[in-house]
């Protein structure tokens, strides 16, 4: 699989990457042979991009795959883990954290919004010692929507400073939307974005941040290709989620129209779907969610999945 280079730094990350929401219990209960077995699938697919979060399952992802990868060599392996969000203890545990938080853990812990520099590297130290590392390869500054002054103050100079000493090789921000990072790759010296649901064959708002990376040499990770699963199957069934929530009959509409041209060229709305956002020179990787050794089999067919230029044609005016 292709290996491409994250901006100016040395790090470099596979085309498709293994997203670990899932290994944190992301919605529904994934046990650690779920997670051995997938990781173990991606590595024979020649992925060797893993993302992880604090966030994701309280830890428990991190946790997961620093177990699983840690036999293997670590020069052969990128991971990236975010920042934001620091984990402490729970004085009001109600059980599960599914309802505050959306993962099947115990809620022994809680989330605690820090983008002060401080925090930023209190929860960096927290990360490497649930993964096992001495030092990260890519970290993001994980969702700060309602921080972003504190995030350009605070949190990037911190990473970039980290950087220097050699614990974090390359600096980025992870959000679900394109106008702050636009921002930060304008204002601050960050390496990479990872940009889910902005940038993919459906949802291409994210275009206006893409250009700016591309003309700054700024790499861009696009996640969550599927957009909550409407590009998941060959047909979008009526009921299917769309940024979180049911998808509008508009945008249903337009996803199937988006099927009807796979349909005619004799591939799928998922093969397109996953391969979509790599036409981007932007763009260095793709990172989707897996939770078995089934689903990364069915990820890999998807990516190596020839469609036709002239489909990509029809695709690209839709």
């Amino acid at each position: 699989m292709d290996q491409n280079p994250i901006g100016k730094t040395p790090a470099t990350v596979t085309a498709l990457g293994f997203g670990g929401a899932s290994a944190g219990n992301l919605y529904q209960e994934t046990t650690d042979a779920d997670t051995v077995t997938a990781v173990d699938q991606a590595w024979a697919g020649g992925i060797r991009y893993f993302d992880t979060a604090p966030h994701y399952g309280l830890g428990l992802s991190e946790r997961r795959l620093g177990a699983v990868l840690r036999d293997r060599p670590r020069e052969l392996f990128v991971i990236s883990t975010k920042v934001g969000r620091l984990l402490e203890p729970n004085p009001w545990p109600a059980g599960s954290d599914l309802a505050a938080g959306g993962f099947a853990v115990p809620d022994t812990l809680r989330r605690r919004f820090d983008f002060s520099a401080g925090g930023v590297r209190r929860s960096l130290e927290a990360s490497l010692e649930r993964l096992g590392l001495d030092r990260m390869d890519l970290v993001y500054v994980h969702d700060p929507d309602d921080h972003v002054d504190e995030a350009v103050a605070g949190a990037i100079p911190e990473l970039i400073r980290m950087r220097e000493e050699g614990l974090v090789t390359a600096v980025g921000v992870g959000m679900n939307q394109w106008q702050a990072p636009l921002r930060m790759v304008r204002e601050t010296g960050i390496d990479l974005v990872m940009l889910a649901g902005r940038w993919t064959l459906l949802d291409r708002s994210g275009q206006p941040l893409l250009d700016e990376c591309a003309a700054r040499g700024v790499a861009v990770v696009a996640a969550a290709p599927f957009n909550s699963g409407l590009l998941a199957r060959a047909w979008p069934p009526d009921g299917a989620y769309f940024d979180y929530g049911p998808a509008a009959p508009e945008v249903l509409a337009r996803a199937r129209a988006l099927a009807g041209v796979c349909e005619r060229y004799g591939v799928s709305l998922p093969d397109a779907a996953v391969q979509f956002p790599l036409r981007h020179p932007a763009v260095v990787s793709v990172v989707s969610g897996m939770r078995s050794g089934e689903q990364v089999a069915s990820t890999l067919a998807r990516f190596a999945t020839v469609v036709p230029d002239e489909a990509w044609t029809e695709l690209d005016a839709c």
